[in-house]
């Protein structure tokens, strides 16, 4: 666990202490976010805190790449390499819709870039176990296009999810962590090649996470703007990919749902890709373009129910907690596989009662005046 620990620490610190000089640079330049009606800020906040991330990735990188331990990693193989250049190509594309906001497919067509140099370099899934089926092999002319959705889907989930202070880099940190945790024990039981990149990407993702939360939990000083979330949600996405797609042995003393282990990130980052699958479904029904934006968010949501803006950001932290444990407790155990999945549809209904529209306007209504009319007067 020590180069973990090293590359960890270097992300968090470097990420810490970039973040100011970052926040600096954002104001000089007027790279300042507005308050405005599908907001929930009240004052100016300067964005591109992803430049301070991506610094600090690019630095646990380097020093990883300078540990004994993560010679097989970084020898021989173009993944590394691959990661560190669509990660930049993705920066690029939140940075430029955040310095002047850019079309919907201009936004789509540089994430589709960013995950085309994954493939091509060699960061991809080959096969994944579905369940209730058998191995699925993507074949060479599928496998790029798979890769291309999942890059997309899991970096506007990460987007989406950025609307409160600290939530996308509270629960990215936590689903990070808990990855690594997962990660790291296929590492263990021999399923997972030593020269995986995916377990480290996890670790640093969570020292970003856990270096910029001091300078974005409510009140922000800073937000990390696109250019932080879409990079987040491409290393995310790569790391899942090296690890769900690269583990086609089973586990044994686990079902079928840990017979798959991309499965895993649909389950711990459950909160922001449960958000983006009700949000393309909400703005259909109104016949309204995918990437028009409203305040109907859970987090949106949470906030007009009562909760104030840190308590909805630590809801929304443990609820993202509570998957990862389901998760990882039959992992360490092997036990307790058969109550999972109840477990997840019980979470699943419980937040969907809790904030489903109906509940919320019941809940917004005036409680109505009893008195009679002279009581009254």
């Amino acid at each position: 666990m020590l180069g973990y620990a090293i590359a960890f620490a270097v992300a968090a610190g470097v990420t810490w202490l970039t973040t100011p000089l970052v926040r600096r640079g954002a104001i000089r330049i007027q790279a300042v976010v507005h308050p405005d009606d599908r907001r929930v800020h009240s004052a100016p906040t300067p964005t591109l805190g992803g430049a301070a991330m991506l610094i600090a990735f690019l630095a646990a990188m380097g020093v990883a790449s300078r540990l004994p331990q993560f010679r097989p990693v970084f020898q021989g193989s173009s993944e590394p390499l691959g990661v560190v250049l669509a990660a930049s190509v993705m920066f690029a594309v939140g940075l430029l819709d955040d310095l002047r906001e850019v079309s919907a497919p201009a936004k789509l067509a540089g994430q589709a870039f960013a995950a085309s140099v994954l493939f091509l370099l060699g960061v991809t899934l080959f096969y994944f176990r579905v369940p209730f089926a058998d191995i699925v092999v993507l074949s060479p002319d599928l496998a790029p296009l798979v890769t291309v959705l999942w890059v997309a889907v899991m970096a506007n989930a990460v987007n989406f999810m950025d609307g409160l202070d600290g939530l996308a880099a509270g629960v990215v940190g936590i689903a990070a962590g808990a990855f690594f945790l997962y990660s790291h024990r296929l590492s263990d039981v021999g399923l997972l090649a030593p020269e995986n990149i995916g377990p480290l990407l996890t670790a640093i993702v969570c020292g970003m996470c856990v270096g910029f939360l001091p300078h974005n939990f409510h009140p922000a000083r800073v937000f990390m703007g696109d250019s932080g979330s879409l990079l987040l949600g491409l290393l995310l996405a790569a790391a899942t990919m090296v690890v769900g797609g690269r583990t086609a042995d089973q586990f044994s003393g686990q079902t079928y749902f840990f017979f798959a282990p991309l499965f895993i990130g649909f389950v711990i980052l459950g909160v922001p890709i449960f958000d983006t699958i009700w949000a393309v479904i909400r703005r259909a029904r109104r016949r309204v373009s995918v990437t028009e934006a409203d305040i109907q968010h859970l987090h949106h949501r949470l906030v007009q129910l009562g909760h104030g803006h840190r308590r909805a950001v630590l809801i929304l932290w443990a609820w993202t907690a509570i998957l990862s444990a389901v998760v990882l407790f039959p992992t360490f155990t092997n036990r307790g596989n058969a109550a999972v999945l109840p477990l997840i549809a019980g979470l699943g209904v419980g937040l969907y009662t809790l904030l489903h529209p109906d509940v919320r306007r019941r809940n917004l209504e005036p409680v109505p005046d009893e008195r009679s009319p002279s009581d009254a007067a």
